[in-house]
């Protein structure tokens, strides 16, 4: 039963976004949010694909500044496909990261510091403190959010969930990195289930490597001013994410200030984050702009359509990525 059970989640799972999605958009009106995306225009939408390309280039510079033995190029595109994996293929945030981690030691070793190839250890170690200052960040972010949300009116029925969230976040992560510090078991036990989902030669390739996974995620950890500017910056792009909000606000012609914006998008990735296990955040990043929009009186066509252009850009930006990544795969194994 619980063997079905677990194959089933992932389709329950979609298909709840999927009905949330329609609900949301049908009781809003198509033809609303088609006149609101209608005002964004070829060059505005143009103007948000850039900016979010800024957006991600940055990320790359905050993986990079806690990963010294890795190249920036190397890490950059791999985020790119760890991000694009996660928004355009009916995966959890989960399957993006397997991808992100495979994307991470493809190829050559003209991309490391060293001229070595990256092994399935290092890659799989990489992904996780990346992932780890990225939340880290976004914990920030969230309390910022959490701040501007204070004083807002009716703003009780998020600044008590989002309060609590934080708690159990801050919780959890201090788990985490107690857990890659301290407790070599534990990790390369989450390692060697990475592994598992992606290939058998990689879970040989740790059950053989397991000491040196953990040597590696130790080494990385040592440098804790590397990891505390790779969190820094990983807020940045938070900020930066809510400048992009902000900016949709503004080309759809909504009367909202930054701080609004930023504690709209702080909470709608709080919203997201409970909600990782649904692929893509279908309907639950719809959820959670017309529920923070109402909030800031920002009609449902309004905050549906900074969703859709959300997802419009990923899109955008994502298929060409994954399919120059499957071309650079293509090539690589022609090669071998």
């Amino acid at each position: 039963m619980a063997a079905l059970l677990k194959k089933l989640l992932p389709f329950i799972l979609s298909l709840t976004g999927v009905v949330l999605f329609c609900f949301l958009t049908l009781r809003t009106g198509i033809e609303p949010i088609l006149l609101s995306l209608a005002k964004i225009g070829i060059d505005g939408f143009i103007l948000l694909i850039a900016s979010q390309l800024a957006v991600n280039i940055l990320l790359g510079v905050a993986w990079k500044s806690s990963i010294a033995d890795i190249g920036f190029l190397r890490l950059t595109f791999s985020r790119f496909v760890r991000d694009a994996a996660a928004a355009c293929l009916p995966f959890s945030q989960l399957g993006g990261m397997l991808i992100g981690i495979r994307a991470t030691t493809a190829g050559n070793a003209r991309h490391t510091t060293n001229g070595q190839p990256i092994s399935w250890t290092e890659g799989i170690a990489a992904n996780i403190v990346d992932i780890t200052t990225e939340v880290l960040g976004q914990l920030a972010f969230i309390i910022i959010a959490l701040l501007c949300l204070i004083g807002q009116a009716d703003a009780g029925r998020f600044i008590w969930p989002l309060a609590v969230g934080i708690v159990l976040l801050s919780i959890g992560m201090a788990g985490f990195i107690w857990t890659q510090q301290r407790s070599g078991n534990a990790l390369q036990a989450l390692a060697r289930f990475l592994a598992k989902h992606i290939s058998a030669d990689w879970h040989d390739a740790l059950a053989d490597n397991s000491e040196n996974f953990q040597v590696y995620i130790e080494s990385l950890w040592d440098q804790p001013a590397r990891i505390g500017l790779g969190a820094g910056l990983h807020l940045l792009c938070w900020i930066g994410s809510a400048l992009l909000t902000w900016l949709s606000l503004i080309l759809l012609g909504a009367h909202c200030s930054f701080f609004n914006a930023l504690a709209i998008e702080g909470a709608v990735c709080g919203i997201m984050s409970a909600g990782f296990l649904v692929p893509g955040a279908l309907g639950v990043q719809e959820a959670g702009y017309v529920a923070l929009g109402h909030l800031f009186g920002i009609s449902a066509d309004i905050s549906i359509s900074i969703s859709l252009l959300r997802r419009g850009r990923d899109i955008v930006i994502g298929i060409p990525v994954l399919l120059l990544w499957q071309f650079y795969e293509f090539r690589q194994l022609r090669r071998s």
